[in-house]
């Protein structure tokens, strides 16, 4: 198994962004408004991070909109190369943002709550590039979309990995101690990662430091 490309989430600056690069990052997530959760930062600071970033670097903008209109509006003013829809929409929605943003990638976030989320993964899969596979929990009344910290059942999400034919990223406290259990659990495309490499809400070197060793030293 080789090593898995690492998004690195909650970015909230450009030192942050540098630093996460210098590790080995791939992707960097980027949080807008959201009902709640750790990393939200304003759009214009997102469209400056995006902007500052080398362009073999993904940008990922985080949005809970649900509107097309509002959607792309958001994403024209922080032009990132793509958009991670953290909550549910239409299906039609799919189609307005495909004819409208041709060139920007959609991931789609799948909360894991239960053996439903296999057909909710699997019913969206092909209307999306990737999904993203998080430990939310969207039918509370402030919705949790992101962010938790909090693992969830991998081997729900080794069905869906196993059922989709598009990648994978796997979310949810992951870190540097359980890294490698998850990459042999589940086997996903992506890495995604908030709290694992942070401390007091801050991008820890130290921890990046020994997740990314951990990944190039352990037992793939």
């Amino acid at each position: 198994m080789s090593i898995p490309k690492i998004k690195i989430c909650c970015i909230s600056s450009v030192d942050e962004a540098e630093l996460a690069i210098k590790y080995g990052a791939s992707a960097l997530g980027l949080v807008s408004e959201m009902p709640s959760g750790p990393g939200v930062i304003n759009e214009d600071l997102i469209e400056e991070i995006a902007a500052a970033v080398p362009s073999t670097i993904d940008t990922f903008l985080l949005t809970c909109k649900t509107n097309g209109d509002s959607i792309i509006a958001q994403h024209k003013k922080c032009k990132t190369t793509t958009l991670q829809i953290v909550d549910s929409i239409n299906v039609d929605v799919y189609d307005q943002l495909r004819n409208k943003l041709p060139s920007i990638r959609l991931v789609q976030v799948i909360h894991i709550s239960g053996e439903e989320s296999v057909d909710e993964a699997v019913a969206v899969s092909g209307l999306v590039d990737a999904l993203l596979l998080d430990s939310g929990n969207q039918k509370l009344e402030i919705k949790e979309l992101g962010g938790t910290g909090r693992t969830h059942d991998w081997t729900i999400s080794r069905k869906i990995r196993d059922a989709v034919s598009v990648p994978v990223y796997l979310a949810g406290g992951i870190n540097s101690k359980n890294v490698l259990n998850a990459l042999k659990e589940v086997e996903p495309f992506g890495i995604d990662l908030c709290s694992g490499v942070r401390e007091n809400g801050k991008l820890n070197e130290k921890l990046l430091d020994e997740f990314f060793s951990v990944l190039q030293n352990g037992d793939l």
